[in-house]
């Protein structure tokens, strides 16, 4: 896909007409300052990502970029996830909250849409999915409850946050500094991976590669923040969090059976949001949740107030929404076996099956 792709003409008359490209690593620089300054320009936009995607997961990426002249008018970032259990999609973007169109006005979305369906097309997928934060593809089949949006802007004002938190969420904080923990930012992934891959087993779930994580940790080292909680010289939680865009968003994060009692969590969540605070960082983001899950109901917990996110497809082989959710009774058995694996196993066979749950 190095070559240009065929023009389509702008609705507009006295406007250029409309190319669509690959972008090349020569355009990189100019790509992430169109979605730093696009209103609805995400973290999860940014061209790093496919050669986190490429490179650490083994995806295939199909990046288009919407020229007028010279100027770059909108831009789409597309990966194919295939598998022989989980099937073939064309999806914007797996791993991601969101991901999909980010254009200068309804024409070059149309324009990018058309493209993306193509490809699609041409590929003889499964499926396209687009994540998107509104419904921008009218006619296309969409899934706006399964998944929401968790953000709350932040005060300036460090104690003005903690009364924000709801009376019965801010005593759990409380019991935490109570106990003693306390929290570093820390320049390493080893006590995160340790105490994440841990987590997401005893939740049934595969684990991600290691070095997608190490990937996304070289790729974005200045928007990646590591915090771990400490019981005395004991690590018992972890996240991973981006910041982009005056947001923080704490994105991975896991703790050890011990965390829950000692009430890890609550404190860990709310110093990434304390020292957000005291850095100048104005929007806490929670991320996605799926309706009435655990972590759904734990971020309403904290006040929060979920957002519908838009999860628009275009069907080319499949004539049915997919449903990956692990909330789906057909996959209860796997999520209990997963549970019962040890550890080392786990963190063997997840790398083989969670990007494609993505």
């Amino acid at each position: 896909m190095n070559a240009p792709l065929p023009i389509v003409e702008s609705d507009a008359a006295r406007m250029p007409a409309v190319m669509l490209a690959s972008p090349q690593a020569a355009d990189a620089a100019r790509w992430d300052a169109y979605v730093d300054r696009h209103p609805e320009g995400t973290f999860f936009h940014l061209l790093g990502w496919r050669d986190v995607l490429e490179r650490a997961v083994g995806f295939r990426a199909h990046y288009l970029m919407a020229l007028r002249g010279e100027a770059i008018a909108g831009v789409l970032p597309l990966v194919r996830v295939k598998s022989m259990l989980f099937g073939d999609s064309l999806v914007s973007l797996p791993f991601c909250v969101q991901g999909g169109v980010i254009a200068d006005d309804a024409s070059v979305e149309r324009a990018l849409l058309a493209e993306a369906s193509a490809l699609a097309e041409r590929f003889g997928v499964d499926h396209l999915e687009l994540r998107h934060t509104r419904p921008l593809a009218a006619d296309w089949p969409t899934k706006s409850e399964t998944y929401v949006l968790f953000r709350r802007a932040l005060s300036a004002d460090v104690d003005e946050n903690m009364k924000a938190i709801p009376r019965k969420q801010r005593a759990m904080v409380r019991k935490g500094i109570a106990a003693g923990l306390v929290s570093r930012d820390e320049t390493s992934l080893e006590h995160f991976f340790h105490i994440y891959a841990t987590s997401v087993r005893n939740l049934g779930t595969p684990v991600f590669p290691r070095r997608y994580f190490e990937m996304l940790y070289q790729t974005f080292a200045s928007r990646c923040r590591v915090t771990t909680v400490f019981d005395g010289a004991n690590a018992v939680s972890s996240v991973l969090s981006f910041v982009y865009k005056d947001t923080i968003m704490p994105y991975y994060g896991g703790g050890l059976p011990a965390a829950r009692e000692l009430k890890a969590y609550d404190f860990m969540y709310w110093e990434v949001m304390r020292t957000a605070c005291e850095q100048g960082i104005r929007c806490f983001d929670y991320g996605r949740s799926k309706r009435d899950s655990g972590s759904y109901a734990f971020k309403k917990n904290w006040g929060f107030e979920p957002e519908p996110l838009h999860y628009q497809y275009h069907l080319v082989k499949q004539h049915t929404l997919p449903d990956r959710n692990p909330n789906n009774p057909k996959y209860a058995l796997a999520v209990d076996t997963w549970k019962k694996l040890p550890l080392p196993l786990a963190n063997f066979l997840g790398p083989f099956v969670s990007p494609y749950l993505a």
